[in-house]
């Protein structure tokens, strides 16, 4: 048994409780009045209240501070489709990352149920539940259609992380990357190979940001998808374009930014050298990368580059995305989730990049450094100010467009209780 497989597994099993997460009471139940209170007869009363308004289920119950994270299994990871029961690990994982980060509570729900349409009743009928919903680890292109109809006929927000997770962070990075390179978001020419969830909603958040969707090439597995291309599903016709390039070395030639959410080894030394001065490089397979770290810098000592990996710089990580959106989200019990909060998440974390980093950062990475600059272009995770940025940045934008249920009138009050919130945490 390899090393890794045998911590992750002692891991899963230790302390004496097998998996990540556990359900523990918010109120004392310690006498018979408390029994009373918290169940019959007492209990009634919240009942009725929330007959009356359903918003006061936000006042009594837990479903503020509830998301559900849900999956079929249909693309787990990097694994592929290994059923219902065998994601739970992963969902689990994510409610664990929710809790420490945002203070969110989850229930992870694994659902036996290909069936696009049947999935979606699944949800529906279980979403009264949450406060939102996080999709997770559900295969394309069924994943945009059951995001799509679940975002038209639920109140609460829903978001699959897989597509948009990956955008966020992404889309701040390439925004501090083309600044420390010295380019223009709007001239830049944009190569994104791999057409799946992630690199469907990455291309669409590059375009809001500012690329022209003409300076935009994207591939799947049978190279560029051009104008005229048959059999192309409604996602991939949309950044159809008129070109004469057919594959990844032809788009790569004179390219600022390879976008890669692809496979490992795709991209080769002579097409990185084929790119234009300082190049953006993000190369996103896990766990290898579409190039290795080393072999990139080798190649090309202008290349500014992230991985989704965490043993090198510039980790694109989505958990510097959903527990803080999701935060923001419920804290103004938001319908849904807009693109312009999405966007506002973005911009939270290009802006917080550009901030000096604080000492208990450089402690949860064993004593580095880091500034602003080709090899920081993202904060990290355990920086505790990214609750405040994010989450603060997604809530107003939800106020502004309309989909709040709840107005927060003093943000610096509301950005000091997240704080403080949050401390237990980072003690």
């Amino acid at each position: 048994m390899d090393e890794l497989k045998k911590k992750a597994l002692e891991y899963h099993m230790m302390g004496g409780k097998s998996g990540k997460l556990e359900v523990v009471p918010s109120k004392p139940c310690k006498s018979a009045e408390d029994l009373s209170l918290a169940y019959t007869p007492g209990v009634a009363k919240p009942v009725l209240e929330i007959e009356k308004n359903k918003d006061d289920a936000y006042k009594y119950t837990n479903k503020g501070n509830l998301v559900a994270v849900i999956s079929n299994g249909t693309a787990i990871l990097g694994l592929g489709d290994r059923g219902a029961l065998a994601s739970k690990p992963v969902m689990e994982g994510k409610g664990v990352l929710f809790k420490r980060f945002a203070d969110v509570d989850v229930f992870d729900i694994e659902v036996s149920e290909k069936d696009p349409d049947k999935f979606i009743d699944i949800v529906k009928g279980i979403a009264p539940t949450f406060g939102g919903i996080n999709l997770e680890d559900i295969k394309g292109p069924e994943c945009f259609y059951i995001e799509e109809k679940l975002k038209k006929e639920l109140d609460i927000p829903v978001f699959h992380d897989d597509q948009h997770g990956t955008a966020i962070i992404a889309t701040a990075g390439l925004m501090n990357a083309c600044e420390i390179a010295g380019k223009d978001l709007s001239q830049v020419r944009v190569v994104v190979n791999g057409a799946g969830a992630a690199g469907i909603s990455t291309a669409r958040m590059f375009v809001r940001a500012g690329v022209k969707r003409e300076n935009l090439i994207m591939l799947d597995s049978k190279g560029v998808i051009y104008k005229g291309r048959e059999n192309l599903t409604r996602e991939k016709e949309e950044f159809a374009i008129d070109t004469t390039k057919r594959s990844l070395s032809d788009a790569l030639k004179d390219s600022d930014v390879f976008m890669g959410l692809s496979k490992p080894g795709v991209l080769k030394k002579e097409m990185l050298l084929s790119m234009a001065e300082n190049p953006i490089v993000f190369a996103m397979a896990n766990p290898d990368p579409e190039i290795a770290y080393p072999d990139a810098m080798e190649a090309r000592k202008d290349v500014i580059m992230a991985t989704g990996r965490s043993d090198y710089p510039n980790q694109i990580n989505n958990v510097l995305g959903f527990p803080f959106i999701f935060r923001g989200a419920l804290d103004v019990m938001a319908s849904e989730i807009t693109e312009n909060m999405k966007m506002a998440a973005a911009i939270a974390l290009r802006d917080l990049a550009k901030k000096d980093v604080p000492e208990i950062v450089k402690r949860a990475y064993g004593g580095a450094s880091f500034s602003f600059g080709r090899e920081y272009i993202v904060p990290k995770p355990f920086d505790p100010r990214v609750i405040e940025y994010e989450a603060v940045a997604v809530a107003e934008s939800a106020m502004k467009d309309g989909v709040a249920r709840k107005m927060i009138d003093d943000i610096g009050k509301y950005r000091e209780s997240l704080r403080e919130r949050m401390e237990k945490y980072w003690d």
